[in-house]
């Protein structure tokens, strides 16, 4: 099999949102088609202090010829997936350089803080000024909006899963979407899958 080149080798992915959004789900898809595709690929995560409304952050670290650590270097992130809009601002302080790529599901979730009154919580447009000076390039969908309309808001996961295929950073495509997500997941739940994948990669292609 010979494996596709990698814009660069090893090639740094952060998923990023909240306990109960499907990050991890994210990055498992993710990761098994870039194993299909013939990539080695590590995966590291963290979680925050409540696992549903808590930060959770993956990373996945994908090279054509290396088992690399799971832990990206600060600074070092290519691509950052923010399933929740300030959860990139947290990826971006920390992972974020001039060159990185970012894509951004505008739905937020709010902390109880904010809930409350005690914290506040940025503007969209505020949080589209800051991921644009922190990266080299952004791209910003609604992907909960679209899964609620496919019936189920957790597809959002999967429609920025999408999105990451029509950007054209990596080699994964609707194809090994597909084969990845027949052998695990119930039949049942295929189609909308697939559908959500076509969202997300129609949403960026030739728009970021």
């Amino acid at each position: 099999m010979t494996i596709p080149l990698l814009i660069k080798d090893p090639y740094n992915i952060v998923i990023t949102g909240v306990g109960g959004q499907g990050n991890v789900m994210a990055s498992r898809v993710l990761a098994n088609m870039l194993v299909r595709m013939g990539f080695k690929v590590t995966i590291g995560e963290t979680f925050g202090m409540s696992q549903r409304g808590g930060s959770v952050m993956s990373h996945l670290r994908v090279s054509a010829t290396t088992v690399w650590s799971p832990q990206i270097p600060k600074r070092g992130a290519d691509l950052v997936v923010a399933i929740e809009p300030v959860e990139a601002l947290r990826v971006l302080a920390d992972y974020g350089n001039p060159a990185v790529k970012v894509l951004v599901n505008l739905r937020p979730i709010y902390p109880v803080g904010v809930i409350t009154g005690e914290s506040d919580y940025p503007g969209p447009e505020k949080i589209r000024e800051a991921v644009q000076s922190l990266s080299a390039k952004a791209c910003f969908l609604d992907a909960t909006a679209e899964a609620v309309n496919l019936g189920n808001p957790i597809l959002g996961n999967i429609i920025m899963i999408g999105a990451v295929g029509g950007l054209g950073v990596l080699p994964v495509n609707r194809k090994v979407f597909e084969t990845v997500i027949r052998e695990g997941m119930q039949a049942s739940r295929v189609e909308a899958n697939l559908r959500a994948f076509e969202i997300g990669a129609a949403a960026v292609a030739g728009n970021c």
